[in-house]
């Protein structure tokens, strides 16, 4: 497992949909004619990113990123005499 935290630092504007998905009847692939679907713009602040909606009239709304819960626990814990989990192997 990769827990990095690289470009993770960037604000990303994403449209909204502004039609639905169709599926396709023969594959079963879903598709849409909504190109600003596949536009995502990214800042590098908040403000750069509030300012650029604003200035050209797009309604938005700000997720603020949440701090991830993180477990510090070294390797050798696998091996600890009082392990919550006996060794099996």
């Amino acid at each position: 497992m990769q827990s990095g935290t690289a470009k993770t630092k960037q604000w990303v504007l994403e449209f909204e949909p502004e039609e639905p998905r169709a599926i396709e009847p023969l594959m079963g692939w879903t598709s849409s004619g909504d190109m600003k679907q596949q536009v995502k713009l990214r800042f590098t602040t908040r403000e750069e990113a509030i300012a650029y909606a604003e200035r050209h009239g797009i309604a938005y709304q700000v997720a603020e990123p949440k701090e991830p819960a993180r477990r510090v626990i070294a390797y050798a814990d696998n091996f600890a005499y009082n392990r919550r989990i006996p060794w099996t192997h």
